[in-house]
């Protein structure tokens, strides 16, 4: 097969169906980029997970002298409860699951609640005496809050046990269910540039009937008449999937490590590392699907 004359009838079908190819390159472009968008979102999602997972505590609340729930009967707990909650995390029961304890007043509890909420017009009405004194709970393996749970939830003087997880759930399930989103916008996407490929393909070998007719009575093989134009759908979708990695290089760069990471330092985000793993897949996935679409295209159009 002579590789001039091949890329001769590329360079000539580029040509002439230029508004198609360029339709091919954006909607290549657009599709790929949410790909790859969608992957890196999940990457994240799961390195948050491990991240806040890791630090999350288990908070076991004392009963102050409003409480009736739980175990609570309207009296705050006594100096003897909470010794007795101290004395089972200690315990050679709970202790193999604890890193560490810290105790927390209802002063200090009360300072952290006006730190935290120094804008808002409720620390005019709430006083030390309404908020807990809570134990915090730092777990060697956070997964195991459980153990806690179903230790100290029944303790006199303890209002509830709370897993700190279970806050940061509905917050991934929506991150997660962004993802997803994404990921069937791209696949629609993905759908509608094979399609705009296998049409593009057929166009261009309708153009050149004539000279596909002469090729085949002279003896042109199949593979040489076809090569072609599976390398114009190959081209055309490879500028869209590079273009993808640039924006999905950009996006990473730009909007992750120099705006989220310097604003939420307390956060981890993706990297340069990530987007150097998601960037070839996301090239490869373009590549294939349009070499695959315009093969199958040009052999069902010589077929006719």
């Amino acid at each position: 097969m002579r590789l001039g004359l091949v890329m001769a009838e590329v360079g000539s079908g580029l040509r002439r169906n230029a508004s198609m190819v360029v339709s091919v390159v954006l909607v290549t472009f657009i599709s790929l980029t949410f790909v790859g968008t969608a992957i890196l979102l999940q990457m994240q999602i799961n390195q948050m997970k491990g991240y806040w997972y890791d630090r999350a505590q288990v908070a076991v609340y004392l009963c102050t002298d409003t409480d009736t729930t739980g175990n609570c009967t309207g009296a705050k707990a006594t100096e003897d409860q909470r010794d007795q909650v101290q004395a089972q995390l200690a315990s050679s029961t709970l202790k193999p699951y604890i890193e560490k304890t810290y105790y927390e007043d209802q002063d200090q509890a009360y300072d952290r609640f006006k730190q935290q909420f120094k804008d808002s017009p409720a620390t005019e009405f709430v006083k030390p005496e309404y908020l807990n004194e809570t134990f915090w709970v730092n777990l060697k393996d956070p997964s195991q809050a459980d153990v806690l749970v179903e230790s100290l939830s029944k303790v006199a003087g303890v209002q509830s046990v709370v897993d700190q997880r279970g806050y940061l759930q509905p917050i991934f399930n929506l991150l997660n269910a962004s993802s997803y989103t994404a990921i069937g916008i791209a696949s629609l996407m993905l759908v509608a540039a094979v399609l705009l490929i296998a049409t593009t393909i057929r166009l261009s070998a309708f153009s050149r009937r004539r000279e596909l007719g002469i090729m085949r009575l002279v003896g042109a093989s199949n593979r040489f008449i076809q090569t072609p134009f599976v390398l114009e759908g190959v081209i055309a979708a490879a500028i869209g999937a590079v273009l993808a990695g640039g924006a999905i290089v950009a996006v990473v760069w730009f909007f992750v490590r120099n705006y989220l990471a310097q604003r939420f330092s307390g956060t981890a985000f993706i990297g340069m590392g990530d987007a150097a793993v998601v960037v070839p897949a996301v090239i490869v996935i373009g590549v294939l699907l349009a070499g695959v679409s315009a093969f199958i295209a040009i052999r069902r159009y010589l077929r006719v």
